[in-house]
């Protein structure tokens, strides 16, 4: 057998290089990387190496550079990932929050952070975690939970089976997320003698699982004894790539469809067919068609509780519930009739099983309706108030083409776009399954390394900004140009009114309503121009549009701060979402409110 002496390090990174996707392409496009002590001189030295052949990115902060390489493996619809490595202690730890984002989203990333010596010499080495009652926990168990594999590398010859796990999991439709190799770091120095045969090239292809005839079969007549369907399209129909076929599947049967916040821009918002979104965060026409369906038909979706208004939002009588998914765990959901498949596939062999079955016209005049709505919560304000939400999205999306892609994650702008913005088809990418502040900007620099002939708009508010916005001055040295839009409403607005809603005070939210001594003045302009960003401060919405419009041709990102009001919400669509309000208060207003939380959660589909 012929073999080639190397470190353990120097092994795992010529491993990755040759791991191919379906497209010829390196499926681990590259390596983010901040150093530390337990990775400099094993993987440091090894990515040196081999740094014309997999690239390495250096970030600001190790959470984040984990958000870049999260949203390039979202815009590449899970074909191809990053891997991100760290230090030990606060280094790793601080990538745990975006694993677990990672996880809640079912998105494949490979986190290779430092580990303890193996050999257990220098105990307790600089940001050693030590459990007084087990000597093998290191801070890197932290990813356990978070992650879909775990494994600790301690010695060189480990990574034989750990890294093609590693990529079975990340490449694997139904348990795909991330994955964690706690990687020693003696091991990684260490030599060994590895089979040639290991750095052969291969190609990791994602598999398309048939329907169980079975399940088709119930499918299919669930349908057909349907009499006012509803698709609710997730994120699977994208990961699938099975957006013309849900199209196809629509439009051959006469069935209606909304969009959750993983699958919008699945479908052109311009398809009569199309009727936004469901939910909390859905629109008129939506819910309108949520609250009458008899069966509703989930393509790829989780059910997430803003998808179902915290499931009063489907309440037709006797009405049922047909899941599509990959996965047995989710299309079992709620006493659901399942059928576990590939999305496109399954709705092939269905739509070939209905032939030309096919339903009556949906309420287009809704429809029609629904967006003369919007078009008058998106005009700009006549006066000299602060914009709202709405109108700054209706600013935008008025510069917006067919090339560009918003995107987002917490805060107001979230639940405002999902409701409101009038995406094409792939042109829409919030992370709403973990709703991270601060994944905006790292999330909009790994958008536009996946997709860098899209016009990527990134819509964020003051607050998550604040949370990070360090991969700014990244996207700036990389050369990498996005537009961001930064909303300053002076705190978190959206949880401001939430917390109103639910009876309570304003308090601690809004900057003036948090305890200070010195009253709160945050100059963004001159924060982000201090990251070498191009930066406008935008007076109102004109200047906002003249602005989208310039950006359109930088080379580096461009900041558009503009001053918004905190109070409004969207101003239409959306349903009740349970968020539990105290039984006892001495408010009056939380008594009130406790009476209509009571009410509201009457409505609740509580079959599991």
């Amino acid at each position: 057998m012929t073999t080639i002496r190397l470190t353990a390090a120097q092994a795992l990174v010529r491993w990755l290089s040759v791991q191919m996707a379906e497209d010829g392409s390196r499926f681990i496009e590259g390596v983010w990387a901040i150093f530390g002590h337990g990775n400099v001189a094993g993987l440091g030295e090894a990515l040196h190496a081999h740094r014309d052949v997999i690239p390495t990115w250096r970030g600001h902060n190790e959470q984040t550079m984990a958000h870049a390489a999260i949203a390039y493996a979202k815009a590449k619809h899970r074909r191809k990932a990053m891997a991100v490595t760290s230090s030990i202690g606060p280094g790793a730890t601080n990538m745990v929050t975006a694993a677990a984002l990672a996880h809640v989203n079912r998105l494949p990333v490979l986190f290779i952070p430092g580990d303890v010596f193996a050999s257990r010499a220098p105990d307790p080495v600089l940001q050693q975690i030590e459990d007084f009652d087990d000597a093998t926990v290191s801070a890197n168990d932290c990813f356990r939970p978070v992650v879909r594999y775990f494994d600790r590398i301690s010695r060189p010859e480990h990574i034989l089976t750990a890294l093609p796990r590693a990529l079975r999991v990340m490449t694997d439709p139904a348990n795909c997320g991330p994955v964690c190799l706690a990687f020693c770091q003696d091991t990684q120095a260490e030599a060994y003698d590895y089979p040639a045969e290991f750095f052969t090239p291969r190609v990791w292809n994602i598999r398309r699982p048939e329907p169980d005839q079975r399940e088709l079969e119930a499918a299919v007549a669930a349908i057909k004894a349907a009499k006012n369907p509803l698709i609710v399209a997730g994120g699977g129909v994208l990961y699938s790539g099975a957006e013309q076929t849900l199209l196809d599947f629509a439009k051959t049967h006469n069935i209606p469809l909304v969009e959750t916040q993983a699958g919008k821009g699945a479908v052109d918002w311009e398809e009569p067919l199309h009727f936004g979104s469901p939910g909390v965060t859905g629109t008129g026409c939506g819910n309108e068609l949520a609250a009458r369906a008899d069966l509703v038909i989930g393509v790829g979706t989780r059910f997430q509780d803003f998808t179902t208004g915290s499931w009063t939002v489907f309440s037709a009588p006797g009405r049922k519930l047909l899941s599509i998914n990959i996965h047995g765990y989710d299309a079992h959901k709620r006493a659901a009739q399942p059928l576990v498949s590939d999305a496109k596939v399954a709705l092939q062999k269905i739509s070939a099983a209905l032939g030309r079955h096919r339903f009556n016209d949906p309420d287009f005049g809704a429809r029609t309706k629904w967006f003369q709505t919007t078009d008058a919560l998106f005009a700009a304000p006549r006066g000299n108030e602060l914009p709202t939400d709405a109108q700054v999205i209706g600013a935008v999306d008025r510069n917006a083409g067919k090339q560009s892609l918003i995107m987002c994650a917490a805060g107001t702008m979230p639940g405002a776009l999902h409701v409101l913005w009038r995406a094409a088809q792939g042109g829409y990418h919030m992370e709403y399954g973990f709703s991270c502040m601060g994944y905006e900007i790292a999330g909009a620099m790994g958008i536009k390394m996946a997709l860098p002939d899209r016009d990527v708009i990134c819509m964020v508010g003051d607050g998550s900004y604040m949370m990070a916005n360090s991969e700014l001055a990244t996207a700036v040295m990389m050369g990498i140009p996005f537009t961001v839009v930064l909303t300053d409403n002076r705190g978190y607005g959206c949880i401001n009114r939430l917390q109103k809603a639910t009876g309570g005070a304003p308090f601690n939210n809004l900057l003036d309503d948090s305890y200070h001594v010195n009253p709160a003045h945050i100059d963004f302009v001159a924060h982000a121009r201090s990251m070498g960003a191009n930066v406008v401060k935008a007076a109102g919405i004109a200047e906002l549009e003249a602005a989208m419009q310039a950006a359109k041709t930088a080379t580096i990102p461009t900041v558009i701060v503009i001053d918004t009001d905190p109070a409004p919400g969207t101003g239409a669509g959306g349903t009740w979402w349970e968020v539990a309000v105290p039984e006892v208060s001495d408010r009056k207003e939380v008594n009130e409110a406790r009476k209509g939380y009571e009410a509201a959660t009457k409505a609740q589909w509580l079959v599991n």
